[in-house]
């Protein structure tokens, strides 16, 4: 006969099997509790949010981008923050066209988009550099007036227009870039020549064959006391006109309360038989301080 089919006591094997599989079940439990709320706030506020009259959760400092500039970094410590320097060569050598040509354009025809109380040597780098940095559209075009044609795409690393700067793109001091730079006046709409040359450039060489296209030449005339630092552009080849030489540069005089001064376009060689000195680009002149490039191009 049959002996019915007893029930045994569970072994020890099974008894930690069982344990491991409760203990699991548990924790499985506990992380979805946890988690789910986390998860909820993707369509709805989190348990520590706080909420508006209407129910809906306020939005915070970051959402709002009060706490945006806490991204900019100045990597290389040089006081201009990463954001608003041109990473790529494409970018560079864009804004490098545009910055030549432009200021080039107004030797011989000054636009109207250059304030007139601006217009002196340093001025013609801030106009240049500026307009360089624009949206070059049909509207562009129109306010700049006559002679301008479309010499590289737009310059796609740096919007004048949507940046943390503004256009107040001119360091005015020392140090590497702050947070707080940004609201105590070291960024500022004007920098004269002593601020390009400090601030906003850094140094390449005296030796011309070092200097590129869209380089500034600096020279120091400790008897103008005022503005003694005057700057020139490197345009290299030029845009318009070109006769093979590859050393044209284009520089504003300079105003006074009896001159208004004017835009001049000569090259290097021409400068070199200066009938003053003092303003020959050679290395043997103490007054020529040499060949600067932007910090936005480095």
């Amino acid at each position: 006969m049959l002996i019915p089919y007893q029930m045994r006591a569970p072994s020890k094997r099974s008894v930690t099997t069982a344990s491991i599989l409760v203990v699991l079940l548990v924790a499985v439990a506990w992380t979805f509790n946890r988690v789910l709320p986390r998860a909820r706030g993707f369509e709805g506020a989190p348990a520590s949010t706080k909420q508006t009259a209407g129910g809906r959760p306020q939005e915070s400092a970051a959402d709002r981008g009060v706490n945006s500039t806490a991204k900019l970094i100045d990597s290389d410590n040089d006081g201009i923050p990463d954001t608003a320097e041109l990473r790529t060569f494409q970018n560079r050598d864009n804004f490098r066209r545009w910055f030549t040509a432009i200021s080039e354009i107004q030797f011989y025809q000054l636009s109207d988009q250059w304030n007139a109380e601006q217009r002196d040597c340093a001025g013609l780098v801030r106009f240049a550099m500026r307009e360089a940095l624009r949206h070059h559209d049909r509207i562009w075009f129109q306010k700049m007036g006559p002679g301008y044609e479309t010499v590289a795409p737009d310059v796609a690393g740096f919007d004048l227009d949507q940046n943390p700067l503004g256009e107040k793109i001119f360091r005015t001091d020392f140090g590497s870039f702050q947070e707080s730079d940004l609201r105590n006046g070291r960024f500022s709409e004007f920098a004269d020549g002593r601020s390009l040359k400090n601030f906003n450039s850094v140094f390449v060489s005296r030796d011309r064959r070092e200097a590129q296209p869209g380089d500034l030449m600096f020279f120091y005339q400790p008897w103008v006391q005022k503005y003694p630092y005057h700057v020139m552009i490197v345009l290299g080849p030029p845009h318009v006109a070109p006769n093979g030489a590859q050393d044209w540069v284009v520089y504003h005089t300079g105003s006074s309360p009896v001159d208004k001064g004017t835009v001049k376009k000569v090259q290097l060689a021409v400068l070199d038989r200066h009938p003053d000195p003092r303003w020959r680009p050679v290395e043997s002149n103490k007054n020529f301080l040499g060949f600067y490039r932007l910090k936005i191009l480095q």
